[in-house]
């Protein structure tokens, strides 16, 4: 497996984690929309007036695609090393 594919396959899985924190969050709103509230006057309103004020999948989808790759040094050495070995044969 090369870096690329391997870069590839954690963020297929990074956005797949996304999908599950979303089921999650679809299931705790649920919840909350059957049991909370705050008191708003005399009477009983919702402290999340729909569920993007609860969970913002595109937020998360804008931080994984946005974020600044940090290289790793070590990955860099070991893909000098393997970039090497390849130029020899």
């Amino acid at each position: 497996m090369t870096l690329f594919e391997y870069e590839a396959q954690m963020y297929a899985w990074r956005l797949k984690d996304i999908d599950e924190q979303e089921k999650i969050h679809l299931q705790a709103w649920a919840n909350q929309t059957v049991q909370a509230t705050k008191k708003k006057g005399k009477e009983q309103v919702s402290v999340y007036k729909n569920f993007k004020d609860f969970f913002d999948k595109e937020k998360f989808i804008n931080e994984l695609t946005n974020k600044k790759k940090e290289v790793n040094p070590r990955l860099k050495r070991l893909a000098g090393i393997a970039k090497q070995a390849n130029e020899r044969r």
